[in-house]
């Protein structure tokens, strides 16, 4: 199986000042010196091209400083934490009506209330499937929350950090013109190849969208926190091969994102021979629950050993997709994470939590 990585792609637009390039080279040295921008946090100014000045003090920061970490210079604007008067995202109201809009479910025709048909139908789906992935390993759909106003808690809590980040929710990959055409995401166009998912699994997948569409959820919590930002926990034991998300958002050429993006959260789509074929999933505009889920730290231990999804690729009717699939049995409240490098090793990914 191919797993799939994020793609970062750095660029230097409020990068500090390096006065060393101006000093004679007997004064320049490796020490910081009172010429220099250095990081408010951590009071110096070593890694230069990492030091992001705000655009309304001029102070600086190194991205790996701050809390949440960036993983690249933001695009546009960028204003450090007293300037922004940064605080906890404004939380989405707890009401179904507007749910269902932001979320577009489709109501059931004989209720006024987001679908709870899931509470019989999802314990058969669960047996059956479970007997069968311990023969044949196959993917298993997502089990919902039995509790409808539990579900729209977890929806609220996506819609709180889509609506901070600026997003719309998706949760289909989307092409827009301009960008790249659907015809262009070829499975067959992979270098190496792309396993492809077996009948049962696009069954299950299929399940799953549909499932979202009647307003039954994964069973998530999207939870803001101060280090690392929005995170997702799991609501409920989850078991493993469970498909969780899939990964969503503008298709693009990677060519068209190399330096008119500031790289956060894209995904790559198509790995292919010739690069001006490769595509990424770019969720900056719309996407899912799968933006916001954690990448481990794969330069420790301790930090691989929290993962407990895997991203993969697969060829699905000819179209290369992106899956989220628990790579173990979950924890209710335990954290989801994931490798943002299990392919191509490009994601910075050291200075994580």
């Amino acid at each position: 199986a191919k797993s799939s990585t994020m793609v970062v792609l750095r660029r230097r637009r409020t990068q500090a000042s390096n006065p060393r390039s101006e000093l004679p080279e007997s004064m320049a040295d490796d020490s910081d010196s009172d010429l220099e921008t250095v990081c408010e946090e951590c009071s110096s100014g070593k890694q230069p091209a990492k030091l992001l000045l705000c655009d309304k003090c001029d102070k600086g920061f190194h991205l790996f400083c701050l809390r949440p970490i960036l993983v690249s210079v933001p695009k546009g604007s960028w204003f450090c934490p007293s300037c922004s008067k940064h605080q906890i995202p404004k939380s989405f109201p707890l009401l179904q009506t507007k749910i269902i809009d932001f979320f577009r479910i489709k109501r059931s025709p004989d209720s006024s209330h987001i679908s709870c048909s899931s509470d019989n139908t999802g314990k058969k789906r669960k047996r059956t499937s479970l007997v069968m992935s311990k023969k044949k390993r196959k993917l298993l759909p997502y089990n919902p929350t039995d509790d409808p106003q539990r579900r729209l808690e977890q929806m609220a809590s996506l819609a709180t950090a889509l609506k901070a980040s600026n997003t719309e929710f998706s949760n289909k990959l989307t092409y827009v013109s301009g960008k790249a055409p659907r015809s262009a995401n070829q499975a067959v166009l992979e270098k190496g190849g792309m396993q492809v998912l077996p009948k049962e699994g696009v069954e299950t997948l299929a399940l799953c969208k549909n499932m979202m569409i009647r307003g039954e959820c994964p069973p998530l919590m999207v939870v803001f926190d101060p280090f690392e930002g929005f995170t997702v926990e799991a609501d409920r034991c989850i078991k493993d091969l469970t498909i969780i998300t899939e990964y969503v958002g503008d298709v693009d050429y990677l060519s068209n994102r190399e330096d008119n993006y500031d790289g956060d959260s894209m995904m790559t789509l198509l790995h292919a021979s010739d690069p001006l074929q490769c595509l990424v999933i770019c969720p900056d505009k719309r996407s899912n629950i799968a933006r916001f889920i954690s990448g481990i730290n794969n330069h420790t231990p301790e930090g691989r050993k929290k993962q407990n999804l895997k991203c993969v690729r697969f060829n699905i009717n000819g179209e290369a997709r992106v899956l989220l699939v628990a790579n173990r049995n979950i924890s209710k409240g335990e954290r989801l994470y994931y490798d943002y490098n299990g392919y191509e090793h490009e994601y910075p990914t050291e200075h994580f939590v």
